[in-house]
């Protein structure tokens, strides 16, 4: 769905240029189009109690599975479909999961872009509802991919910074501490490691580009004081600095039209070459 609005944005943003025409180009007629926007408005999420989003139609007539116990048993139950298999069952008659599945929406998707993608399909998602969706998830994974831990840590970021740190490093641990007990010998899982990156930037410091800005929505871990990066965003380098009480942002000099940044919810800031601004931050 989310694929479909882009391609139709495009084609909108790009009939207003002379002489192209992307669908006559492509060979897509107006009723394709039409098609896609309907595609769009109209597509069917199945929900569980409290405004869950449901895994798909008929995941709550599935049995539930004491994964806790399972832990005692086994201790690392990544594998949770061979341990199964062996007792005669089988991971499809319950409601788990081997890695995030639903949780990649918010993994994806801010939950202001996912509460409006749910809005034009006709659904209301209230914010109060994402810790509930988030929660009834995380206590239904068996993390069997080093990748799990780097979703649900971005998802833990909003609802749960402590265990959103420990999933941070459960998943960094994956390679150093080779937690999955030899693949790392067979190559690093080269996915995760770069998840973590992506986490400690994107994530922790809220980074994104929308309506033609740049946003920053920072949520630092306790564990984590201070964070520093440097990124280039429309001809700027941006020297960005997060503390728990502070965002700082540093332009280095240079001719680039000014960009504008939004923080946390503030008024919008409009920043040029070779300006510094430091916003204070609410806990």
């Amino acid at each position: 769905m989310l694929l479909l609005r882009q391609a139709l944005a495009v084609v909108d943003l790009l009939a207003c240029r002379v002489g192209t025409s992307l669908p006559d180009r492509l060979g897509i007629d107006d009723g394709e189009l039409a098609r896609w926007a309907d595609i769009t408005t109209s597509m069917y999420v199945p929900w569980l109690d409290d405004r869950v989003i449901g895994q798909f139609d008929g995941y709550a007539e599935l049995a539930e599975l004491d994964l806790d116990a399972y832990r005692r048993r086994y201790g690392n139950i990544g594998r949770l479909d061979l341990i199964l298999a062996a007792e005669g069952d089988s991971p499809n008659r319950y409601r788990i999961g081997k890695q995030a599945d639903v949780l990649m929406l918010l993994y994806l998707l801010s939950a202001e872009e996912l509460r409006e993608l749910l809005a034009g399909l006709g659904y209301d998602w209230p914010p109060e509802a994402l810790p509930r969706t988030a929660g009834y998830y995380l206590r239904r994974v068996s993390h069997g991919s080093t990748l799990s831990r780097v979703v649900h840590a971005w998802v833990q970021a909003r609802t749960n910074r402590t265990a959103s740190f420990g999933s941070f490093t459960d998943a960094l641990a994956a390679d150093i501490r080779d937690t999955q007990g030899g693949t790392t010998r067979e190559g690093i899982h080269l996915g995760a490691m770069a998840g973590t990156l992506d986490l400690a930037e994107r994530c922790y410091l809220g980074i994104e580009t929308r309506q033609d800005a740049l946003w920053f929505n920072p949520r630092l871990p306790d564990e984590i004081t201070r964070l520093h990066t440097l990124i280039t965003y429309r001809g700027h380098q941006l020297h960005v600095t997060a503390t728990p009480g502070a965002l700082a942002v540093i332009a280095s000099p240079c001719n680039a039209a000014p960009v504008t940044v939004h923080v946390a919810g503030q008024q919008p800031l409009i920043i040029g070459g070779g300006q510094h601004v430091s916003i204070s931050l609410s806990s």
